[in-house]
């Protein structure tokens, strides 16, 4: 039986995810054709996931400066100042293929990976956020990779000793096949202390510590650059194996060895490994750099260049040490009991140039592989208009107590408690508020001051996929009041933008539309972007996911003790709806849950009104007038007030007179709005500081007793017990997971 014949370079490159013009440019780059090793460097710092390369022309439309932004994009974390020295280092980034492919895996090493980003930059990670994305639940699969990834996320960060304190978890069918893994962490360090990682000079040595470098992740940057098909659990290998233990040790060896002054440019190897850090080092500093692979820790026998370099296994770091201060790093790892090796050198010479068993096996210029790859300006096409319903486009419930109980029931509004109680949420000892606790935000306290930092993932992709710009503006307009109504100044944001596959105009038309209205909301909330994450390819067969570009917000609180969540309801405190209500249902969750549609424009977002109602709710947080505030979103009134009455363990009567239609004034998800409790003797101050900010508000209710009730127009709508409401809210994700609530 004769040999297959062997495969032509370019052939390889198709394999690869390269394009034909893709591999004549290389070709063109280099006078000649790559080798191997050569072809699998270019493939991945070419992928979407390391280049960007689709979507950087549209990132640029981000405001990324401000008085609190220490550093942009463009390094490992974005970095924000918060006062006396002190600086904030955040970052989301997704892990959504592997989580599909191995969920316990995917998920973990996605949150090994951000922290890496985080203590890379000199911080110590204090707080863990997810955004998580499933399928319908009826699904075969949609189970099993729920308890895999919830798995995978409080295996790996109640390891390591860092808090899970917020997120989001949402079910559609439009993640049926591509499910969405988004992890973000956040960190503290000195404002002088800040590690960057590009190489300042050649001639220094160029260190490798952590663990040993197998063939695990092996073109995992590829493989997150193109969408899947059927085959998709054929992909396993590519996907890396996480080892917290080991985590915790690097942190702390990253951390003594920033302390001690040696070094020089710091890298952590993410997506692509080797070859990503020391290409990004190298080229960031302008220097080139000469690696040796026979000096990688390994931990299998027989790999190959080109597996070293295309290796995504985990807990790894590459730094540039400052002359003379080997020894000193040495001893270090040495304590953590990390491997460790000098593995190269920086040079002169602007190249990549790799060295394995005596032979030179790829010598490649930096400028290609680094700045100079592909940037596209694909075509696009704006998306379709939804029209935008009015109160008698959408029918009324015609049994509100069923409605009420189907909406706080339904998977994406039930509790979530059966899967954060699976994370460690309070280790460190410095968490106020979590996604137990009834808050809008997770609040971590800054160790031995009274500040705190407020943190929050947000997006409501069905607004985003009826309007992308719309929907765009919403995801950072709710993070924004998120952290406004826990009593936080929002200072700035991170961003995963998932989207399906960029080559198709109509998606590649999401994306850009939903950049668009997101820039104009963070310069308008003066809100800028400091780091993010693009993930392409979010498709199977051509079906893509709902366009879903999250936000990860952070903000500051001066005071932790002048705080607010939505859990101190007292009997007797009256209710007041914060901001103005036309009774928004288009894209509701009323009008998908209750009413099986899924059509009609987003609820707009006045920008301007958004930011002045946000900073009077920040001002009666401020003042103590109030301490108990929820944000009205998904669900509007109704849910915003069920969720503080559970939260509170009491009672709400809900009743308001005025034009709108009930199920309008009750469902309707208008934004810019805030619900709040009130000793009723405070009225008066509420209506002199409305008045004064040019804000509406509407007197809705009042707390107390053991049931929620809502009165409409014409009398009594519902009364629901606490205890029923409480039995549907919390009983869906136990059920739907087999365990007892």
């Amino acid at each position: 039986m004769s040999a297959a014949p062997a495969k032509t370079m370019a052939e390889k490159a198709a394999e690869y995810g390269l394009k034909p013009d893709e591999y004549e440019l290389i070709v063109k780059r280099l006078n000649r054709e790559p080798n191997d090793v050569e072809l699998g460097v270019f493939s991945v710092m070419w992928s979407e996931h390391c280049s960007y390369k689709s979507s950087r022309k549209h990132l640029g439309k981000f405001p990324t400066k401000g008085p609190k932004v220490i550093c942009g994009p463009g390094e490992n974390a974005g970095v924000i100042d918060i006062g006396d020295g002190q600086a904030c280092i955040f970052k989301m980034e997704s892990h959504n293929h592997p989580s599909y492919i191995e969920p316990y895996q995917g998920a973990a090493t996605g949150v090994g990976g951000i922290m890496r980003d985080v203590f890379t930059m000199g911080a110590r990670p204090v707080a863990l956020l997810n955004a998580l994305r499933f399928g319908d639940p009826s699904h075969p699969k949609t189970k099993r990779l729920v308890s895999g990834v919830v798995a995978g996320i409080g295996g790996y960060g109640n390891c390591v000793g860092v808090p899970t304190v917020a997120g989001e978890t949402n079910f559609h069918r439009g993640y049926d096949g591509n499910i969405l893994v988004n992890a973000m962490c956040v960190g503290l360090a000195d404002a002088d202390k800040i590690f960057y990682s590009a190489a300042p000079a050649a001639g220094l040595t160029v260190v490798y510590f952590g663990s040993k470098t197998g063939r695990d992740g092996i073109h995992g940057a590829t493989m997150a650059s193109a969408e899947f098909s059927e085959d998709a659990e054929e992909k396993r290998p590519t996907v890396q194996v996480g080892d917290p233990f080991a985590e915790k040790l690097l942190i702390e060896a990253t951390l003594e060895l920033m302390a001690s002054g040696a070094v020089a440019a710091i890298q952590d190897m993410g997506a692509a490994g080797l070859t990503s850090s020391s290409v990004e080092m190298a080229g960031k500093g302008g220097v080139g750099i000469e690696l040796d692979l026979d000096a990688v820790p390994q931990r299998e026998e027989g790999m190959t260049a080109y597996e070293m370099m295309l290796s995504e296994s985990q807990e790894r770091m590459l730094a540039i040490l400052k002359p003379g201060r080997e020894r000193d790093g040495h001893a270090i790892f040495e304590k953590w009991g990390l491997d460790a090796a000098i593995i190269g050198v920086t040079t002169d010479t602007g190249h990549l140039v790799l060295r394995h068993k005596g032979e030179t096996v790829a010598d490649v210029p930096l400028a290609p592989l680094f700045d100079d790859a592909p940037l596209y300006d694909r075509p696009w096409v704006a998306p379709k208009a939804q029209p935008r319903l009015t109160a008698a486009d959408v029918a009324a419930p015609t049994d509100w107590k069923a409605a009420i109980l189907k909406l706080m029931s339904c998977p994406d509004m039930a509790s979530k408690r059966w899967l954060w109680e699976q994370y460690d949420r309070h280790v460190m000892a410095d968490t106020l508020e979590d996604s137990a606790t009834g808050a809008d935000a997770g609040i971590v306290r800054v160790h031995g001051t009274r500040k705190a930092l407020a943190v929050t993932s947000d997006v409501t992709p069905r607004y985003v996929q009826n309007d992308p710009y719309e929907g765009g503006k919403q995801a950072v307009a709710e993070a924004w009041r998120n952290l406004t109504a826990v009593g936080a100044e929002p200072i700035a944001i991170t961003d995963n933008l998932n989207f399906g596959n960029p080559e198709r105009p109509e998606i590649m038309g999401q994306i850009v539309r939903a950049i668009e209205g997101m820039a104009e909301a963070c310069a308008a909330l003066d809100f800028p972007v400091v780091s993010g994450n693009v993930s392409l390819y979010n498709e199977t067969n051509g079906a893509a996911i709902p366009p879903t570009p999250t936000v990860g917000g952070v903000g500051l609180i001066a005071d932790y003790a002048k705080r607010a969540d939505f859990s101190n309801l007292k009997p007797g405190e009256t209710l007041v709806l914060i901001g103005a209500t036309e009774g928004e249902l288009g894209a509701s969750m009323y009008l998908r849950e209750v009413l099986g549609r899924e059509d009609g424009a987003p609820p707009p977002v006045d920008l301007a009104l958004e930011r002045k109602t946000g900073d009077l709710v920040r001002s009666l947080i401020d003042s103590g007038i109030t301490r108990t505030v929820h944000d009205l979103s998904d669900g509007g009134l109704v849910a915003a007030a069920v969720e503080m009455a559970l939260a509170s363990g009491v009672g709400v009567a809900l009743g308001v007179q005025g034009g709108l239609a009930d199920h309008a004034l009750f469902f309707g998800e208008d934004q810019a709005r805030y619900l709040i409790a009130v000793p009723s003797d405070e009225l008066d101050t509420i209506d002199a500081k409305a008045a004064e900010a040019g804000v509406d508000y509407l007197v809705v209710g009042e707390a107390g007793g053991d049931e929620v009730s809502l009165v409409g127009q014409d009398g009594p709508l519902a009364a629901i017990q606490l205890d029923e409401l409480r039995a549907a809210h919390e009983g869906w994700m136990p059920a739907f997971m087999g365990e007892p609530a």
